[in-house]
């Protein structure tokens, strides 16, 4: 009886040793594959930054004549504003004028389509 308890005892530490075997092999295996899955994700940041610069450099030295285009047209634009605003400043006055004039002169007269009962 001892020896069969003390075979199972073995059997049961020897189980035991194994489980942890397999759990330590589990963690190192999670280890591995999270630095690897972090690498990737490292160089896959760094291909997209290469990519981006030498999208911003390509589109630089393709829109460059372009943004001056753009600052051509936006200062354009100000000096049509400002003929605009100047042009709507000095007819200001005569447009007030002519409409109160026209307001405050008021002529009554019978409008033309209105009939008188005979």
């Amino acid at each position: 009886m001892a020896s069969q308890s003390q075979g199972i005892q073995q059997l049961l530490q020897a189980e035991k040793r194994a489980a942890e075997k397999v759990a330590d092999a589990r963690k190192r295996k999670a280890r591995r594959l999270k630095q690897a899955k972090e690498e990737a994700q490292m160089e896959v940041e760094q291909y997209r930054r290469e990519r981006e610069q030498e999208f911003q450099s390509k589109q630089q030295a393709a829109m460059g004549s372009q943004g001056n285009l753009s600052a051509e047209v936006e200062q354009a634009t100000r000096r049509q504003v400002q003929g605009m605003q100047s042009s709507q400043q000095r007819s200001r006055e005569r447009v007030l004028a002519q409409l109160l004039g026209m307001v405050c002169d008021v002529r009554p007269q019978v409008h033309p389509n209105y009939r008188t009962a005979a």
